[in-house]
């Protein structure tokens, strides 16, 4: 069974840079891709950004192209995701999970516990 386990959130200042990473830990783990999502207070959960695990393939949502980059390490003694976030403002405050994605780059129903991310103004 595959776990995904996030860290690196916090508190940073408007204009701060944050980096975030994503293990998944599991006999033999395989994937299609794997992706970064952020739930703000009182709203629904919503797309960062993705990446193939193979292709090294992404995409991103409209509101954080230009300023977050995903990678991803997928040699099979890491498996990590990476989400380095930078001209951070208050509206990407939220709590940030990474999730398994399926062969249509949609959730498969693994995710991670979530790891806040603060930016104050």
């Amino acid at each position: 069974q595959v776990q995904l386990v996030e860290s690196g959130g916090g508190l940073v200042q408007a204009g701060g840079s944050l980096r975030l990473s994503c293990t998944a830990s599991g006999r033999n783990f395989k994937t299609y891709a794997m992706g970064w999502f952020r739930q703000a207070p009182g709203k629904e959960r919503k797309f960062v950004a993705a990446i193939g695990w193979v292709s090294g393939n992404t995409i991103y949502a409209d509101s954080v192209k230009g300023r977050f980059t995903i990678s991803r390490d997928n040699d099979k003694n890491k498996n990590t995701v990476f989400l380095e976030m930078n001209s951070l403002g208050p509206e990407d405050t939220g709590v940030y999970f990474c999730a398994e994605l399926g062969a249509t780059w949609n959730p498969s129903g693994t995710w991670g516990q979530g790891t806040q991310v603060t930016v104050s103004s």
